[in-house]
């Protein structure tokens, strides 16, 4: 079971409805603040973080790039840039585990980024 929190903010519902449709019974999905969601993954307590926000990288990331370091967070979509698929993949395969990206991306980024994660994580 990999297990997701899902902090930034906007869209934080529809992310978690997202993330679990695509995920079904591999993933065990919840919302909280950006500091709790954080928190959860720094204490083991979840194994991935995602946030969306207007710039992907402000709102969503702050708190993960404060309390995780930058080396394990990833702007994936901004206003001027979308990671295409294979830099999605290439993000997770290399070890990130706090990803962000703009809340009018978030439908493609959890196309690309949810496959990705179960791949290396199942």
């Amino acid at each position: 079971m990999i297990r997701i929190v899902i902090g930034g903010q906007l869209n934080k519902q529809a992310i978690e409805k997202q993330v679990k449709e695509m995920g079904g019974d591999n993933v065990e999905v919840s919302v909280k603040s950006d500091l709790d969601a954080v928190m959860a993954v720094k204490k083991k307590q979840a194994d991935y973080y995602i946030g969306a926000c207007e710039t992907g990288s402000g709102g969503a990331l702050a708190m993960a790039f404060a309390l995780l370091g930058k080396d394990q967070c990833v702007t994936l979509a901004s206003p001027s840039k979308i990671k295409n698929e294979q830099e999605i993949e290439n993000e997770v395969n290399e070890g990130k585990i706090a990803f962000g990206f703009t809340a009018s991306s978030s439908k493609h980024i959890l196309k690309v980024l949810i496959p990705a994660i179960l791949k290396v994580a199942l």
